[in-house]
């Protein structure tokens, strides 16, 4: 009886993933949710752009679009900014960031959930990523560089922390409104310099500086998102740590 569930469990799930090869795919796609361009200076920070690696390029679908940058503040703090939008190949245009993550070195040790608050009083839930690196010395040994990382996807109507959520907003899009969504995901990104370089930041203090970076990004980068944002119903996890 045990063996007769389990094969009708796994039959089950099997056309249920399968479904995924039938759903309708139009050639209509809503609006993009966010602005593909990093401003050049905010408030206190000051960015130059970033190259996009040929291996990025090689990856991801011709038509995926990007924009990255590095900012510097006046205390020498740095921050790295991302945004990735995804094509009309959604599928090999967009991913999420733990699958490359490990292809550039990084290690994650740690990810959740959480939420920030941004101007207009709403709040963007985010995925938090703690990595480390290891980083070879001139004696030949290696360092230990922690990492904090955030990361969002943008989607017309609709804003999300999770790939998995994403994926299904996706499928309901195309099922019942008949067009496929171009969703993006922007990253944030520092270096924990405590024990690294005089005076340097803890995790707190790291955590601290990109929240205050995301709180002032989001309104320059996602007008819809915006909206979304402030009329999302669902409570938020406070950004504390």
């Amino acid at each position: 009886m045990t063996t007769n569930r389990l094969v009708v469990l796994l039959l089950t799930l099997v056309i249920g993933l399968s479904a995924v090869f039938f759903l309708p795919t139009s050639s209509n796609s809503e609006p993009v949710g966010i602005r593909l361009a990093l401003p050049q200076s905010i408030d206190k920070w000051y960015g130059v752009d970033l190259p996009i690696t040929e291996r990025e390029r090689q990856i991801l679908a011709g038509d995926t679009e990007f924009a990255r940058k590095q900012y510097t503040d006046g205390a020498g703090n740095t921050i790295s900014a991302s945004i990735v939008l995804s094509g009309h190949d959604l599928d090999n245009s967009i991913h999420r960031p733990e699958r490359c993550l490990p292809a550039q070195g990084l290690t994650i040790a740690d990810s959740k959930n959480l939420a920030i608050t941004v101007p207009g009083g709403g709040n963007l839930r985010v995925t938090r990523l703690h990595n480390v690196r290891q980083v070879p010395t001139r004696d030949g040994k290696t360092v230990p560089i922690y990492n904090l990382s955030y990361y969002w996807f943008v989607g017309y109507h609709h804003l999300t922390a999770s790939h998995l959520q994403r994926t299904f907003l996706d499928i309901q899009d195309r099922i019942l409104k008949g067009y496929n969504q171009r969703w993006a995901y922007v990253t944030v990104a520092s270096d924990i310099t405590q024990g690294v370089m005089p005076l340097g930041r803890s995790e707190k203090e790291t955590d601290a500086l990109l929240q205050d970076y995301i709180q002032r990004l989001f309104p320059q980068i996602s007008d819809e998102a915006q909206t979304a944002v402030q009329k999302s119903e669902t409570p938020a996890r406070p950004a504390s740590l």
